[in-house]
């Protein structure tokens, strides 16, 4: 199966999501934050650096979970209003 290519919407929304959950891990290390995830510091880092665009939901609501970030603010800080128009 191959997958389409990504829109540069969502490229910019993968990055996007990626500096959010880096701003609301803090100080707090990738170690710590992916433990806490149940997910590997290497999906946590890629995550982070925009370089997975498009991950599994329970895998972000894991991390979001896991830095005290409500799932609305999150949403409300990566979907565009208008096509091309990122909010944050």
């Amino acid at each position: 199966m191959v997958r389409p290519p990504l829109s540069d919407d969502e490229r910019l929304r993968g990055e996007l999501l990626g500096a959010l959950l880096r701003s609301a891990r803090g100080p707090r290390s990738m170690v710590e934050v992916a433990a806490a995830a149940g997910i590997s510091v290497e999906t946590l880092r890629k995550i982070e650096r925009g370089r997975v665009p498009t991950p599994a939901f329970f895998t972000v609501a894991a991390i979001a979970g896991a830095v005290d970030l409500p799932l609305a603010d999150l949403i409300a800080q990566t979907v565009p209003e208008e096509p091309g128009k990122l909010t944050a």
